[in-house]
């Protein structure tokens, strides 16, 4: 049981449901049982991804046959393999290490024939990873949309519209360019939905987006530069393989692990130790701020003894999970991703609420590009932060969750986790007999 008047154990408790959801996503335990049949000819490997490289040592030390290949990984997400080559990369704004490391897997795509098999490992982070401009496109050009579409609020899977139409290997690129060899995915979901075309940006399936569909991203969000990449999209002169393509006919696609099962991973462990889970959903998107607020008013609902299922009015302990990927909108010149930034709304939004604690925290280990997973908030989190002349609402208005949960030691460090399942939060909200 959580001991609701000591911090520490209220820590304990919210760190060991993220060590539980990280557990549910670890690579070592899915890709043995995943294993595809051996082929007469070449098996090459290739992958892009946080957890990459992690799936590529997996694969390695579990295939029994000759094995070849290449995957690119972020900086500081590089696993050691004996036979496949790791390669480490900028994200989320490519850089040429990635570019030339797409070249190279689109080269080993392309040297398969019939007999041949390409084992792709995907996981969320790939499509900046896996950075090959289309003809007529330069990595500058990606590079510059990339950094519009992340500060503009743009979801996931509007990014990666944009990035699949931009791209020689992303949107069944990948699968054409292997064709006519056998095409084995094994991939890990970072994405609300599990949509396999949005993963990575799906180099190994058919893509049901269009050039116009990226070009209503743009227009959504105003970004009307650089020209070279609005002039491509308007041509729309080679849309990307669709269902139903002969290209697909020898692809096979598994789902590995998910947002969902981390969650669910996590649930039992919270049942564990006596407190009742509520999962809320594993597809959770819009901005930061506007999510925080809806879990806000959920955790006091249940703390004010409000909140019914059916007959039943749930009381604490109670802890609601949720996963998903918000964005954030950057007006600010401060530090921190949507994490941290989903906290200091919740902070905010609870106003010193008594018995009311909460994690959110990036699986891969990296929230945004700062050197926390996330961080943790206490019903006393805003007096704290006072008390050292911290004001929240400035915080919140320059975009500087980082700072502001540095400054109070509420940071959660895991480093590279070598996974990726996306965003996962909890709250935990307490009874006032338990309160301290």
């Amino acid at each position: 049981m959580v001991n609701a008047s000591d911090p520490a154990s209220i820590r304990d408790f919210l760190v060991s449901l993220f060590d539980a959801a990280l557990a549910a996503a670890d690579p070592g335990h899915a890709i043995a049982a995943n294993l595809p049949p051996e082929v007469p000819g070449r098996t090459v490997v290739v992958g892009a991804g946080k957890a990459s490289a992690a799936m590529a040592r997996a694969f390695d030390e579990a295939w029994p046959g000759k094995l070849e290949g290449l995957v690119v990984t972020r900086h500081g997400h590089a696993a050691p393999c004996r036979r496949i080559e790791i390669v480490e990369a900028s994200h989320p704004v490519p850089d040429p290490a990635g570019q030339d490391a797409a070249r190279r897997i689109l080269a080993l795509a392309q040297q398969l024939g019939p007999d041949d098999q390409l084992v792709c490992l995907i996981s969320g982070g790939g499509s900046a990873l896996l950075a090959s401009p289309s003809n007529g496109l330069t990595l500058t050009d990606k590079q510059d949309v990339t950094r519009s579409l992340l500060r503009s609020g743009a979801t996931i899977g509007e990014i990666n519209t944009v990035r699949k139409h931009l791209s020689a290997i992303k949107g069944g690129r990948l699968a054409a360019a292997a064709a006519p060899a056998r095409v084995f995915t094994l991939a890990i979901s970072d994405v609300p939905g599990d949509d396999p075309a949005v993963i990575a940006s799906g180099p190994t399936v058919p893509d049901p987006t269009t050039f116009a569909d990226a070009l209503g991203v743009l227009a959504k969000y105003h970004i009307t530069e650089p020209q070279p990449v609005i002039d491509h999209l308007t041509a729309a002169a080679a849309e990307t393989p669709k269902a139903g393509d002969p290209l697909f006919a020898r692809a096979e696609y598994r789902m590995i692990a998910s947002p969902q099962l981390a969650l669910t991973q996590a649930a039992d462990a919270a049942l564990a130790q006596g407190v009742t889970p509520i999962v809320l959903s594993d597809r959770i998107e819009g901005e930061s701020r506007d999510a925080a607020l809806m879990h806000a008013a959920i955790a006091l609902q249940i703390s004010a003894g409000h909140f019914r299922v059916g007959r039943e009015t749930v009381t604490g302990p109670v802890v609601l999970l949720s996963g998903g990927e918000t964005t954030v909108t950057v007006r600010g010149g401060g530090r921190g991703g949507r994490n941290s930034e989903f906290l200091i709304a919740l902070a905010s939004a609870l106003d010193g609420a008594p018995g009311i604690a909460a994690l959110a925290c990036d699986t891969d280990g990296i929230d945004g590009t700062e050197d926390n997973a996330g961080a943790i908030v206490y019903s006393d989190t805003i007096a704290r932060a006072a008390s050292r002349g911290i004001a929240i609402k400035q915080a919140q208005a320059q975009n500087d969750a980082y700072g502001f949960f540095a400054a109070l030691d509420d940071l959660v460090v895991t480093g590279p986790t070598l996974t990726n399942v996306n965003d996962f939060r909890a709250i935990l909200v307490l009874p006032s007999t338990l309160r301290g």
